[in-house]
């Protein structure tokens, strides 16, 4: 437990690595992923690579943490000792995680709970939370610490390359027309998220080798001036996520690569296999 006796929780669409997690002690509420036969947690009992061996004879549905779940998790940090949280969710635009932990937030007693929209997904997100477990480690307040997360909210972004739009079509998140014209001109998407903190679409490429080439040169041009952090992210397409890994070492100078992993099983539901992300957080 840290001198301010303050808490990080993340919600699992925070795509932050257990090895992470354990180093800063962020704490994780999980998000669950429903198939026939069981309700999984989100990188409990699931793993991507678990949902992408049953594609595409079975897609499971996703449901956020109830306010019954949160406020077990808030309850448990003050037993704990805690006095403060830190909660860090994935955009409210695509998920109703953040309002459960405001409300479940409101009925306890003596714990002072900071509920931080991202308006962002996946690592996107999770860096805030590693930015802000670093920060309280090296001794900054409670009130510094979410005074600056509210500052650095434009500084961070994740970019998506994705070999299918037919996953965020399933999924509701983009619309039919737009998923049938993608597929049927083969055109390759990248995606992030806007300021409202929903997907649009950065580009649509014909062709994986310049769907990639996009994607760095958004990448590059996010970091251009700026020291950043910047997470690589797959979907069961690990050679193709470390070559852009090595891209990036190549074109972007003033950065620490802090790691590079597959996605949580639940974002791997919206975006299918052959996913290479790119998040990056101005520093």
């Amino acid at each position: 437990m840290n001198e301010q006796k303050t808490a990080v929780l993340i919600d699992s669409g925070c795509d932050v690595p257990r090895v992470v997690r354990e180093q800063y002690d962020i704490r994780i509420l999980p998000l669950h992923v429903l198939y026939p036969e069981k309700d999984y947690m989100d990188g409990v009992d699931i793993d991507p690579l678990m949902v992408y061996e049953r594609f595409p004879e079975e897609f499971p549905s996703t449901s956020t943490p109830s306010l019954h779940e949160a406020a077990q998790a808030l309850t448990a940090l003050k037993e704990e000792g805690f006095e403060k949280v830190i909660a860090v969710c994935i955009s409210s635009g695509l998920s109703s995680t953040y309002n459960a932990i405001r409300l479940a937030s409101s009925d306890i007693e003596d714990l002072e709970v900071f509920v931080f929209d991202t308006k962002n997904i996946s690592i996107g997100s999770g860096l805030f939370a590693i930015w802000a477990a670093k920060k309280l480690k090296e001794g900054l307040s409670f009130e510094k610490v979410t005074k600056g997360m509210q500052e650095k909210i434009a500084d961070s972004k994740v970019f998506f390359y994705m070999d299918t739009l037919k996953y965020l079509q399933r999924g509701g998140r983009i619309g039919r027309l737009a998923g049938f014209v993608g597929e049927a001109f083969k055109l390759k998407p990248i995606i992030s998220c806007d300021k409202e903190g929903v997907y649009y679409t950065v580009a649509k490429i014909r062709g994986s080798k310049f769907g990639k080439i996009r994607l760095l040169e958004e990448v590059v041009k996010y970091c251009l001036g700026h020291k950043v952090w910047i997470v690589v992210e797959e979907g069961g397409a690990h050679e193709e996520a470390l070559a852009m890994e090595k891209l990036l070492e190549e074109h972007i100078v003033n950065k620490e690569i802090l790691f590079e992993q597959q996605i949580t099983a639940t974002m791997a539901i919206n975006t299918g296999p052959g996913l290479v992300g790119v998040a990056v957080m101005r520093v």
